[in-house]
């Protein structure tokens, strides 16, 4: 019964917290470490089943406090892309290997964080946000792994800050209430899952306030960095998941 097990909750609260910090603060560029974590100790699908009602949560509140600065124009490419991701996400459920995309994906993050060069190749993809936007709402799907790709997408096109957030807190909005589809129709809400959400919705809000209390205190350049920095974190935890 993972309500009465220590490691779940010191595991679900400690995930919970860094992804809404990563939501509200970096535009969700380390907010994959918490389906990592929480399978560390419960299935990776049930983890991931877990994480989405308080994605929902931490979505909304993103967008209340970035409401004023969202532009439209970055995001009429990357949601029709997120939409096709997830589609093939969703058909590909449960019988796509997960170890596999977290060896991709993981390899890629660290290659581009540590690989300037890269972001300059990638930024002259003339179908940069379609590759992005689809990758990222596949991950997403099968993983909560959406952030990465966007966040490569986002420095790859040098987004300020200020627009990265805001246009980031529609793009996960949008995405993860479409994934409430599969993951309605793979049977993967449980009484349980949901009641344990409920107990986690103040650490999620805390998160989120924390978040955004610290991207006003960083520069344009020193946000960059710190993504960068999340985004090797965040490569590292999938590889790391793996072994």
């Amino acid at each position: 019964m993972l309500m009465n097990e220590p490691i779940f909750w010191l595991l679900a609260i400690t995930g919970v917290i860094f992804t809404g910090i990563s939501k509200s603060g970096f535009a969700g560029g380390a907010g994959v470490v918490a389906v990592p974590l929480l399978a560390l100790n419960i299935p990776v699908a049930q983890a991931a089943a877990l994480m989405l009602p308080l994605l929902l949560l931490m979505d909304a509140k993103a967008i209340y406090l970035y409401r004023n600065n969202i532009a439209f124009g970055i995001l009429k490419q990357l949601l029709p892309a997120a939409l096709i991701g997830i589609i093939i996400g969703g058909l590909l459920m449960g019988t796509l290997s997960e170890v596999l995309m977290r060896w991709m994906l993981g390899a890629f993050c660290i290659l581009f964080a540590l690989w300037q060069p890269l972001i300059h190749w990638l930024r002259k993809l003339p179908a940069a946000a379609w590759l992005w936007g689809s990758l990222s709402g596949l991950t997403s799907t099968l993983l909560h792994a959406g952030g990465p790709p966007i966040s490569i997408y986002f420095l790859s096109q040098k987004t300020a800050k200020i627009k990265w957030l805001a246009g980031a807190s529609i793009f996960f909005a949008a995405m993860n209430f479409i994934k409430l589809i599969p993951y309605t129709l793979n049977g993967q809400w449980s009484n349980q899952l949901l009641l344990i959400d409920l107990v986690l919705i103040p650490f999620a809000i805390i998160g989120i306030q924390l978040g955004y209390k610290i991207q006003h205190m960083i520069s344009e350049k020193q946000f960059t960095n710190i993504s960068k920095g999340l985004l090797f974190l965040s490569g590292t935890v999938l590889i790391y998941s793996n072994i």
